[in-house]
């Protein structure tokens, strides 16, 4: 049975490198229910748009009441046109990213095994009393005019010295203003005149679909300014984080992470994946990989978390997210017959509830009964989220990102649950989530 532990938070069940840096792309395919493209001849696209058949009388037939005017375009002149929509969105994006360099104690447990990081200290072991150290690169983005830079917080956590290089190869120190490990951002910031200074604009990710064209811009392998386009391939995914509750062991994920098809390297983790009109979606921190290196199957945490977060790192240092104090896993029909629900149940099983948490003060029932599903043996029983203040909620994937996204710490919020097959109403006041 599929378990997923929740403060916002679930196990995780798939495999995710961490990278240096992160870089995004996205390959755009993009239709229109009003707009058909054929290919009319050798060089060139023929382009028919619907015409009210009143006022035109053409040879094509639409739903019987509309025609086909078609327009012929050069091909040439349609890939010019995209390649300057490229150029140009590189040229406007590029001085916002930065390359990112640190120095940390070589026994740092954050950088292990994770690509891009090059232990380069001295491993003469008759010589235990000189520092070793590792050095690493990976990219981040000017959030403001003050000199403050977004980046991933594996890129910096632990780092005794940080060096922030621009385009022009200015290369400055930079210090830390704040961290969150649980959403893998981290803040740093730098003192440099005002025209050096060049602040992205960020999207809602919120209206980001699958297909859309997506372009990341980065250090990938410390090849400063790469860019590589791709699409949006997925929606909606969990990104384990490194973090566990050392209270209650559980492991915490970020949710609604967009995923690209993206060739994503070392080096890219910190740096933009940006739409069209050249502004950031999310950002690159992860891959799926067995090699360490783009497999098609890239992740950017998503601009609206990003939009949260940040603001509070640079106000407090910290971010505070809100906490229910449950772990939990999705419903499937074998886990709505074993507890007599009717098979197309949904939501979100509660497994267990932490004790003293704002779940147990709230009266939530973990669940007791043994069961065996598919030769597994669990416990089901428990109350089955399936709304959150009137919001569908189909999975546990779905309760993660609501509370993550649109709640906060001390928010009162109306769970909808099942229990013993009856719907109820409990309100839940929110907690904070254990601090390491």
């Amino acid at each position: 049975m599929k378990t997923k532990v929740v403060s916002l938070a679930s196990i995780a069940l798939i495999s995710v490198m961490l990278l240096s840096a992160c870089s995004g792309l996205a390959a755009l395919s993009q239709t229109s229910s009003q707009v058909n493209v054929a290919q009319a001849a050798q060089g060139s696209t023929a382009i028919s748009t619907p015409v009210n058949s009143a006022s035109s009388g053409s040879s094509s037939t639409v739903n019987n009441s509309t025609t086909l005017q078609t327009t012929t375009i050069p091909n040439s002149d349609l890939l010019t046109a995209y390649q300057n929509t490229l150029e140009s969105i590189y040229a406007n994006i590029n001085p916002q990213v930065v390359n990112i360099s640190v120095l940390i104690p070589a026994t740092s447990s954050n950088f292990q095994n994770i690509p891009g990081f090059n232990n380069n200290g001295n491993n003469n072991n008759n010589n235990s009393q000189v520092p070793q150290y590792s050095q690493a690169l990976g990219s981040g983005f000017f959030w403001d005019t003050n000199g403050n830079i977004v980046t991933n917080n594996h890129v910096v956590d632990g780092a005794t010295k940080i060096d922030v290089t621009l385009t022009d190869g200015t290369t400055v120190p930079a210090t830390i203003v704040g961290q969150d490990p649980y959403s893998d951002l981290a803040v740093i910031k730098v003192s440099l005149p005002a025209d050096k200074i060049h602040p992205v604009t960020m999207a809602d990710s919120s209206q980001v679909k699958v297909g859309e064209i997506a372009i990341a811009i980065g250090n990938p392998y410390g090849f400063e300014g790469s860019m590589s386009v791709g699409n949006v391939s997925g929606l909606g995914r969990d990104l384990p984080s490194s973090t566990v509750d050392q209270t209650t062991g559980a492991s915490y994920s970020i949710p609604d992470i967009i995923q690209t098809d993206a060739s994503i390297n070392p080096g890219n983790s910190g740096g933009v994946l940006v739409d069209i009109q050249g502004q950031v979606i999310g950002v690159t921190s992860a891959i799926e990989s067995n090699s360490g290196s783009s497999s098609g199957v890239g992740f950017a945490i998503p601009a609206e978390i990003v939009s949260k977060v940040v603001p509070s790192l640079i106000s407090t240092g910290t971010y505070q997210h809100p906490y229910l104090g449950i772990s939990g896993t999705d419903m499937s029909p074998d886990i709505a017959q074993a507890m007599n629900l009717p098979a197309d149940t949904r939501g979100a099983l509660i497994a267990t509830v932490v004790a003293g948490g704002p779940a147990a003060n709230a009266g939530l029932k973990a669940s007791e009964t043994t069961a065996t599903i598919n030769g597994v043996q669990g416990t089901v029983g428990g109350d089955v989220v399936t709304a959150i203040d009137g919001t569908p909620i189909t999975s546990m994937s779905d309760l993660i990102a609501y509370l993550s996204i649109h709640t906060q710490v001390g928010q009162t919020i109306n769970l909808t649950i099942l229990r013993n097959g009856q719907t109820q109403t409990v309100p839940v006041t929110l907690g904070s989530r254990p601090s390491q």
